[in-house]
């Protein structure tokens, strides 16, 4: 597995099982980055971590919607928003984890459920049969 490919990358496709193993390692490590974070600096270190996730987690999740054959803007507007909100965090806008603010909930809501979808349609769902218009099936056989 070509892991610079996979965390830099924004072009070609790649498999369901590439993108849990992707993801899963990514996410692994990001709670463990977490952790540490939340010990040491509190929810708005946690934020910046959150930041620094969304680039590799984005590269990942576009390669999976190229090979679903997917429009880039939807991985935008989830990834925007969770931007967002981690944003709001840095700054102080987005209240605490007891009392979070009526902005964060109204962006925080639909995020999660559109969240959802979108794991289920990267992750559950074949991709395109075939090459399409970001290269060739991964599933082909050479």
């Amino acid at each position: 597995m070509d892991w610079a490919y996979l965390l830099n990358g924004f072009h070609g496709r790649i498999g369901r099982q590439t993108f849990w193993i992707a993801m899963g390692v990514l996410t692994a490590a990001e709670i463990v980055v977490h952790l540490i974070a939340d010990e040491f600096g509190g929810e708005r270190l946690g934020a910046i971590v959150d930041l620094a996730f969304t680039y590799p987690e984005f590269a990942i999740a576009l390669k999976r919607a190229h090979d679903r054959d997917l429009p880039v803007w939807l991985l935008g507007i989830f990834f925007g928003a969770g931007a967002v909100l981690d944003l709001f965090t840095v700054l102080g806008l987005g209240g605490s984890d007891e009392t979070p603010s009526m902005l964060s909930l109204v962006i925080a809501v639909p995020f999660a459920v559109f969240g959802l979808a979108l794991l289920i349609e990267l992750g559950f769902r074949r991709g395109t049969v075939g090459p399409n218009q970001y290269g060739p099936d991964p599933l082909a056989k050479v």
